[in-house]
């Protein structure tokens, strides 16, 4: 690889206090095309109570696509905000996640949003 820069992983964090409890939220990886399972995963944010374990929430958003449903090309390093994840969160738990019980992570996968 001589000659060539390599690419950093981005890494995106933050904090968000939720009805009193306070979580920790992380990017886990990006939009990509699985050879495993063929098919395209949207970017992952990884979700947990700070400094307890407990349940992990995975949001998984969409992979996107145009107007008429089209996958567009891998996009390079979409945007992440922490009002966009905390939206997030919240639909979460009104599906379901309970942040302090144990258990195998949940997963969640939130709506496509139109642009």
């Amino acid at each position: 690889m001589h000659g060539q820069k390599k690419r950093r992983k981005r890494t995106i964090e933050g904090t968000a206090k939720i009805d009193g409890m306070a979580l920790v939220w992380a990017l886990v990886s990006e939009p990509q095309w699985t050879n495993t399972d063929y098919i395209y995963k949207g970017m992952c944010i990884s979700v947990q109570v700070a400094d307890e374990a407990r349940r992990e929430l995975i949001i998984e958003y969409p992979y996107p696509t145009d107007a008429k449903g089209k996958r567009l090309p891998v996009p390079q390093r979409p945007p992440v905000s922490a009002a966009m994840v905390e939206v997030s969160i919240r639909q979460a738990i009104s599906a379901g996640w309970d942040p302090t019980s144990r258990g195998k992570p949940f997963v969640y996968y939130p709506p496509q949003t139109s642009k």
